[in-house]
């Protein structure tokens, strides 16, 4: 029995295993910095904002929708980010689970035979269960009982690992979602890019039958000695050469198909297209809201404040592994040498009862480090966080830089194509006077071609940058 002496001694003993313990390392921590500039450059504080536009009514093209529907359902790197989710989900129930008491059966036999000159040995030989009937040797053992154990979540350590596990689930739900504003913009990136292509290749088409038409009359002109054997050679490579880019465009327009294919998780097949709407606005009014809402909108600096919130939570966890920790464990059951007497009570009947309480004292480097390591990464979730609101806001301000001068430059390529295209009637009307020399109309038809293909890379520039800036203020997800 304990008598109060024990009792001081175990007192102080758990004192002493609780100040040993609960000296910590010292940390430097850093606090996350939310602040954002009031509004994006030359816009107003309007707070309505086209990231809250659904995909499928941001994106007019019936087409193009499809698509995003189908890649959606289909895509890889999609469904991979699910599964992500799932196993984030499944730790969450890990966590909790550490919070419950374990409960277990266990049911047993044995057979034991010791030493009769053993302490054990000299002290049952004589035992006798009944009058004139020793202890059976060897003694067989037979148990069947409950068994339970609990670790007392003293310093929230198991709740705040639990907290943590469901924080950085929500985070994996974020991931996911940006994944899908990526998936959505490049689709649709990609989409415009073989609208521009068709349009290229109709544009080179019908340059391949003007210059056609040049040549046959170069040749007639060859006949009546108007112009050289170099003329005709010179409108005959310029033929070629345009024959040449009708190809290359003809492999980009396959390469393109086949990347959204693989987007969309399917092989090779044709992309259905409506080439009409390269020529329609995405938005006709755009609104950028104001940068603090790419907080709430932006799934990736969303991703990165549930990180940090978790990495605060890692700290807590490993500071409380330097504290005492108190465990409960208990069993019944029953127990004894012979099937028959396990039904009585209470001579078979066994239980027990009983708490500890263990706390690191010597050697403690490992746990030092692994508090040092978690406050490490915690200052680096903060940068992280921090970095990706700047990066949202630099984002959104390149892009809206670019819709403005896209804009502009698309408006001087359509006058510079409207000039060189009435240059060519009038270089070829001078040329067939003999007014103009055949070398001023291959340039003029050269120069009209390389226009053309340049406004029509500025308009998918155009929708690029639109499809961009919807991503950049957190639309495409929703």
């Amino acid at each position: 029995m304990f008598n109060k002496n024990h009792h001081k001694i175990l007192g102080f003993t758990l004192l002493s295993l609780a100040y040993a313990s609960c000296k910590t390392p010292a940390i430097v921590q850093k606090t996350e910095n939310k602040s954002t500039p009031s509004a994006f450059a030359n816009y107003t504080n309007d707070t309505a904002n086209s990231a809250n536009i659904k995909w499928k009514e941001y994106f007019k093209d019936q087409y193009l929708t499809n698509l995003i529907d189908t890649a959606l359902q289909n895509n890889q790197e999609l469904n991979i980010t699910l599964q992500e989710i799932e196993i984030a989900r499944n730790e969450v129930r890990v966590r909790k689970g550490e919070l419950l008491p374990s409960l277990g059966l266990k049911a047993g036999a044995g057979l034991e035979k010791v030493g009769r000159y053993t302490s054990q040995g000299a002290g049952d030989a004589s035992t006798e269960i009944k009058p004139g009937k020793e202890m059976p040797e060897p003694l067989p053992d037979y148990l069947v009982g409950l068994y339970a154990n609990w670790e007392v979540d003293i310093w929230h350590k198991l709740r705040n690992s639990k907290k943590a596990a469901y924080t950085k689930y929500l985070s994996s739900v974020e991931g996911k979602n940006f994944v899908v504003t990526s998936l959505v913009a490049e689709i649709a990136n990609s989409y415009y890019e073989l609208l521009a292509l068709d349009n290229q290749l109709d544009m080179v088409r019908k340059n391949i039958e003007l210059q056609t038409n040049a040549l046959a009359v170069v040749k007639i002109q060859k006949e009546a000695t108007r112009v050289t054997e170099l003329a005709v050679r010179k409108f005959e490579a310029e033929v070629l050469s345009s024959r040449s880019l009708e190809f290359d465009i003809l492999q980009k327009t396959t390469e393109t198909e086949n990347k959204i294919n693989f987007l969309l998780g399917r092989y090779p097949q044709h992309i259905d297209r409506d080439k009409s709407s390269f020529d329609t606005n995405l938005a006709n009014d755009l609104h950028t809201g104001i940068p603090s809402q790419l907080l709430a909108n932006r799934p990736d600096i969303k991703q990165a404040e549930l990180d940090l919130i978790a990495a605060k939570l890692d700290v807590k966890v490993a500071k409380a592994q330097f504290y005492p920790s108190l465990g409960i464990s208990a069993g019944i059951g029953f127990q004894a040498f012979n099937p028959s007497y396990l039904v009585k009570t209470p001579e078979s009947l066994l239980y027990s009862i009983a708490g500890d309480v263990a706390a690191p004292l010597i050697n403690r480097n490992a746990i030092k480090a692994n508090y040092l390591t978690a406050n490490a990464k915690q200052i680096q979730a903060v940068y992280q966080y921090e970095r990706s609101i700047l990066n949202g806001y630099i984002e959104v301000a390149n892009q809206l830089s670019s819709i403005g001068n896209l804009s502009k430059s698309y408006e001087l390529k359509a006058k510079q194509v409207q000039a060189l295209t009435q240059s060519i009637e009038i270089s070829n009307d001078l040329f067939k006077s003999t007014r103009a020399d055949y070398l001023e109309v291959l340039m003029t038809q050269r120069d009209a071609l390389e226009a053309k293909l340049e406004l029509i890379e500025t308009k998918k520039q155009q929708l690029n940058a639109m499809v961009k800036v919807y991503q950049a203020l957190g639309g495409g997800w929703n």
